[in-house]
C-alpha cells in the first residue's frame, strides 16, 4: 500500500489539521481528509463569509500523477447546480474541415492540467478562493450527426446556465461556439464576443453544410445572439477564398484586428480599446488555439503560420478582467498533432487564466 494511502487510513472521516502545518507557504485553511469505500479523497475547502470553496490539492502533498483526471484536479459534480463557473468538455470534431482530432481535447487538456496550482503569480488572482468551481464532465455528444450534436449542446448549456453557473468550455471543435452562444444569448440576450482566432469562422457554406467550424459566428450573426457592434476578432491570418477574407465581419460592425497588426507588440493598448468597446454588457471570450503560432501549438486541425505567441494570448485573456464575462470557451485542441503534449498545456493554462479574469475574482493586488 502507499505511503499516502497509509496516511489517510489513520484519519477519520471527521478529522481536521490545518494545511498550515505542512508548510509556511500554505495560507490558512481546512484540509478535509475523507475515506470513501475503497477510495480515498482529499478535498480542501476554504471557508469565507460562511462559503466554502472548491480547492485542488497542492501538489507538494498529493502527487500530481495520482488520481483521476479532471481539470485542474478539481472536484467533478453530476449538475453545475451550486457552482459559479464550471469547466465542461464538449467532445467532438464533426465539424472539422482539415484534420480531425479535437474531440480528444478535453481529455488531454484534463491530463496537462495536472501541473495548474492555486494562484496566478502573474496577476496575483486566487480564483478558489472567489468561485465555488467544479468539472462537471462532458456534453453527451453524437459524434455521428452534428445536427443531433449541436441540439445536445444547447440543451446541455441551458441547464448550465439556468443554474447560475459560467461555463468554461474545453473543445472540441469551433462548432461548438454556435449552439453555445443560442443558450447564452437565451439568458443574456445579444452578447459581445472576444473572438480569438486564425480564422474569422464567419463562411454561410462550406460543401453544402451551413453548420461547421468555420460558420459559426455566421449563424450566430443570423439569429440575432451577437451584439455585432461589440465584436472583436483578434489573430486572423492565412490565406483566403476572396482578396478581402474579412469583408463580411467589417460590414456587419465588427472590430478586425489581423495577426500583422499583432506582430512584434504588445496587445496590452488594443485590449483597452477592446474593454471600451465590451463595455458593461454580457461578453462571451472564444478562444481558438490556432491562433497561435504553429510553432508554440502545433496540434490543431488548421494551423496557419505567424500568428500571435502565448503571451499575447495571455494578454488578450488578461485584459478582459472587469468585463461582464457569461461565457468562455477554448477550442481546437487535436493533441495527437503535438507528442510533445504543450499544446494541451498551453491550452490548460489559458482556460485557468479565462477562470481568473471572470467577475467577482479576488486579487491580492
Amino acid at each position: 500500500m502507499r505511503p499516502f494511502n497509509k496516511l489517510l487510513q489513520n484519519f477519520s472521516s471527521s478529522f481536521c489539521v490545518k494545511a498550515k502545518c505542512f508548510g509556511p507557504s500554505a495560507l490558512p485553511r481546512t484540509t478535509h481528509l475523507l475515506r470513501r469505500d475503497d477510495t480515498t479523497q482529499a478535498t480542501f475547502a476554504r471557508e469565507m463569509s460562511g462559503k466554502s470553496f472548491n480547492v485542488p490539492p497542492s501538489a507538494e502533498f498529493v502527487a500530481r500523477v495520482s488520481g483521476i483526471a479532471t481539470m485542474g484536479k478539481l472536484p467533478y459534480r453530476e449538475t453545475a447546480e451550486g457552482l459559479d463557473a464550471a469547466f465542461v468538455g464538449v467532445p467532438i470534431d464533426t465539424g472539422t474541415s482539415n484534420r480531425p482530432g479535437a474531440r480528444f481535447g478535453p481529455r488531454h487538456i484534463r491530463a496537462e492540467s495536472a501541473l495548474l496550482r492555486a494562484y496566478n503569480s502573474g496577476t496575483r488572482a486566487a480564483p478558489y478562493e472567489s468561485l465555488v468551481v467544479a468539472d462537471i464532465g462532458d456534453v453527451n455528444v453524437n459524434v455521428y450527426d452534428l445536427k443531433d450534436t449541436c441540439k445536445r449542446i444547447r440543451e446541455a448549456y441551458h441547464k448550465i446556465l439556468a443554474t447560475g453557473c459560467i461555463p468554461l468550455t474545453m473543445g472540441g471543435d469551433h462548432t461548438i461556439a454556435y449552439p453555445i452562444l443560442q443558450a447564452v444569448a437565451a439568458k443574456h440576450g445579444p452578447v459581445g464576443l472576444i473572438h480569438v482566432d486564425a480564422h474569422a469562422d464567419t463562411s454561410d457554406v462550406v460543401l453544402g453544410e451551413k453548420i461547421g467550424h468555420g460558420t459559426p459566428f455566421r449563424r450566430c450573426v443570423e439569429e440575432g445572439l451577437l451584439d455585432c457592434k461589440r465584436v472583436a476578432q483578434i489573430g486572423l491570418r492565412g490565406t483566403g477564398y476572396s482578396p478581402d477574407a474579412y469583408e463580411w465581419s467589417r460590414a456587419q460592425g465588427f472590430r478586425v484586428v489581423q495577426a500583422e497588426q499583432c506582430w512584434h507588440k504588445s496587445l496590452v493598448p488594443l485590449m483597452a480599446e477592446v474593454r471600451a468597446q465590451m463595455g458593461d454588457g454580457p461578453v462571451y471570450l472564444s478562444f481558438d488555439i490556432d491562433a497561435l503560432d504553429p510553432a508554440y501549438a502545433p496540434g490543431t486541425g488548421t494551423p496557419e503560420i505567424a500568428g500571435l505567441t502565448p503571451i499575447q494570448g495571455l494578454e488578450i485573456i488578461r485584459g478582459c478582467r472587469r468585463l461582464n464575462l457569461v461565457g468562455c470557451d477554448l477550442v481546437e485542441v487535436s493533441p495527437q498533432y503535438d507528442t510533445t503534449g504543450n499544446t494541451a498545456l498551453t491550452a490548460a493554462n489559458l482556460l485557468f487564466e479565462m477562470m481568473c479574469v471572470l467577475p467577482n475574482i479576488k486579487y491580492y493586488d
